[in-house]
């Protein structure tokens, strides 16, 4: 009687175990990627400074941030004053 009753209580806890089923969770999608660079890129720090210099594409092409230098500075003014 014993075994019959431990049986009963496995395979009821068998049956129920096929019932719960661990949901997977939602995974969000990959950011896009920053601006200049390329879809499927791989970032790149060459002088390690931890700042993002360029990007490697998939066929192992390094492409550089090119950042515009600054405009040259104003005229420096005339040394004379207004009425010379």
């Amino acid at each position: 009687m014993q075994i019959s009753r431990l049986l009963l209580v496995a395979l009821g806890g068998l049956a129920l175990a096929n019932c719960t089923t661990a949901e997977p969770e939602p995974v969000a999608p990959p950011p896009p990627p920053p601006p200049g660079a390329v879809p499927g890129s791989v970032a790149a720090d060459r002088d390690g400074d931890g700042i993002v210099d360029g990007y490697y594409t998939s066929d192992g092409i390094y492409h550089p941030n090119y950042v515009p230098p600054p405009p040259p500075p104003p005229p420096a003014p005339t040394p004379m004053g207004e009425r010379g």
